[in-house]
C-alpha cells in the first residue's frame, strides 16, 4: 500500500499577515524619521547663510570698525540687501534673513533666519535660527519635533 504524502507549497495566511504587520510597524517608525531628515536638510540653508553672514561681518568689522546693519531684510525677492557683506541670497531661498543691533553695529549684531508663512513641513510650527557676534548659532523655534 502506497502512502501519498501531501506537500505544502506557499505560505499560510497567518504567515503573510505577520509579515504585513511587521512591515507596517517598521514603516510607522521609519516614515516620520525620513520626513524629519528632509526638514533638517532644508534647515541647512539657514545655518549655512547665517555662518556666512557671521564670517563676513567679522571681515566688515576689521575694515570699518563696526558691523554692517542693513536697512531691511534679505530674501529671495530682495537677494542683494546684504551686498556690502558679499552675501547674496539664492533665488530658491526659503528663509528671510534679518540683521539687527542694539547699538547700530558698533559692538554687536544678531542675524536671524525666519521662515515666513507655514513651516518647513507645511505645519503651523515656525522655524527660526539666529547667530550673534560671538558666532553662537542657535535655534529659536525648531520645526522638527520628534514625538
Amino acid at each position: 500500500m502506497k502512502t501519498w504524502v501531501r506537500r505544502q507549497h506557499g505560505f499560510t495566511l497567518i504567515e503573510l499577515m505577520l509579515v504585513v504587520v511587521i512591515i507596517g510597524i517598521l514603516a510607522s517608525l521609519a516614515i516620520p524619521r525620513m520626513l524629519a531628515a528632509g526638514v533638517r536638510a532644508k534647515q541647512s540653508e539657514a545655518k549655512g547663510v547665517l555662518k556666512q553672514i557671521y564670517t563676513e561681518q567679522r571681515s566688515y568689522r576689521q575694515l570699518y570698525d563696526k558691523y554692517f546693519i542693513p536697512a531691511g531684510p534679505a530674501d529671495k525677492d530682495n537677494p542683494q540687501a546684504f551686498m556690502p557683506l558679499m552675501v547674496e541670497i539664492m533665488s530658491s531661498a526659503r528663509y528671510t534673513y534679518i540683521i539687527t543691533s542694539t547699538d547700530n553695529g558698533a559692538a554687536n549684531f544678531i542675524a536671524r533666519a525666519i521662515i515666513p508663512g507655514p513651516g518647513l513641513d507645511d505645519d503651523a510650527a515656525p522655524d527660526s535660527w539666529q547667530i550673534d557676534d560671538d558666532g553662537i548659532l542657535q535655534s529659536i523655534s525648531d520645526d522638527v519635533i520628534f514625538e
